[in-house]
């Protein structure tokens, strides 16, 4: 009930994570100032981002940051890591997931004869950090995208349908492992379900690499509600406006045209969701209920590139610096989101 005692309209509260391999570490500072935000405004060191979302949904490293954020600490219904352990996640490990044994890197020729990374760094990162637990124990509903290449269809893992069925349960191990398997980067992963069957998979930024879109319609699926009814944080992981000359790109042959491809198509799609998103809530009457969080890469520090893959220090160090960049120069917005989370939490108690 409100203060006039009339009933409370529930507001569904979705997270959406774009993909953008090491450039999650934009996305993931981010969210450590949003948590800061949380635990300031309701006076609580112990919240957690999981406390103040009802669906979070991710892809590629956007994927892998919500399998972080729900995962849980051991039976006590609470989520084990924080939002600077999570960004902690691509600052220890970043090098070893990205990773060119010297015969690796001379066979592969940058990805031109097969996946660009072993996929031993990757996998051994994913065993350390979620072991055997299941998708179906992450601590909230959630979406994480990957693509069926034997089947030619999208793929979502869900928690919430993964404890209705051991057909859509998984371990969150291979869940990443799919999510992130990045063309030319590395090589799909065949991944099995507890029932048995199997699905080779590929990165989910293939298409849908803003996942809101995505999320925005399982919202409406599993909780039965409309754009009104909703609100979606959006994080992105940088804007790439490199421009392609068309003095060069009509020369372009297939070998010529795959990062350009890649790159055009991750933040063509992203600007999509984003564009769709917006028409959806302006529709309603609810624009204030959607916030897009992202940042233009020419604003990258000295010595950084918006490189999928580039984990040296000084990059994770601009990478850092520019996540902080965002946070602040949406400050107003974020404060304004925040307070839509903790009303909501409020009105339901």
């Amino acid at each position: 009930m409100d203060g006039d005692g009339e009933r409370h309209e529930k507001l569904y509260r979705i997270l959406a994570i774009d993909g953008g391999g090491i450039r999650g570490l934009i996305a993931a500072r981010i969210l450590v100032s949003l948590e800061a935000k949380l635990q300031a405004r309701t006076g609580n060191p112990n919240v957690k981002l999981a406390d103040y979302f009802d669906l979070i949904a991710g892809t590629s490293t956007g994927g892998i940051l919500t399998c972080v954020y729900l995962y849980p600490e051991g039976d006590t219904g609470r989520p084990r890591y924080s939002a600077v352990e999570a960004q902690e996640l691509y600052v220890q490990h970043g090098a070893d997931i990205f990773s060119i044994p010297v015969l690796h890197g001379i066979g592969s020729m940058g990805g031109l004869n097969y996946e660009k990374y072993p996929c031993e760094g990757l996998v051994n990162v994913l065993n350390s950090y979620f072991q055997d637990t299941l998708l179906s124990q992450l601590l909230k509903p959630c979406l994480i995208t990957a693509y069926d290449i034997r089947r030619r269809k999208t793929m979502f893992f869900t928690q919430h349908d993964a404890r209705e069925s051991d057909g859509c349960n998984f371990y969150l191990r291979d869940v990443c492992r799919a999510t992130t398997a990045a063309p030319t980067y590395f090589e799909p992963p065949l991944v099995k379900s507890l029932s048995g069957v199997s699905y080779p998979l590929i990165d989910g930024g293939v298409f849908a690499n803003n996942p809101s879109l995505c999320a925005y319609a399982e919202g409406r699926t599993l909780f039965g509600a409309k754009a009104s009814q909703m609100a979606i944080l959006s994080i992105g992981t940088g804007e790439v406006r490199r421009p392609y000359p068309y003095e060069e790109a009509r020369e372009y042959g297939a070998i010529s045209w795959v990062k350009p491809l890649i790159d055009i198509m991750m933040s063509a799609m992203a600007e999509t969701a984003d564009y769709e998103i917006r028409l959806a809530f302006d529709a309603v009457g609810t624009p204030d209920q959607y916030l897009r969080v992202n940042v233009d890469m020419d604003r990258l520090p000295p010595e950084t590139t918006s490189d999928l893959d580039n984990a040296s220090p000084p990059n994770i160090n601009g990478l850092l610096e520019l996540g902080a960049e965002a946070a602040e120069r949406n400050d107003d917005e974020l404060d304004r989101f925040v307070e839509l989370l903790v009303q909501e939490e409020a009105a339901r108690v």
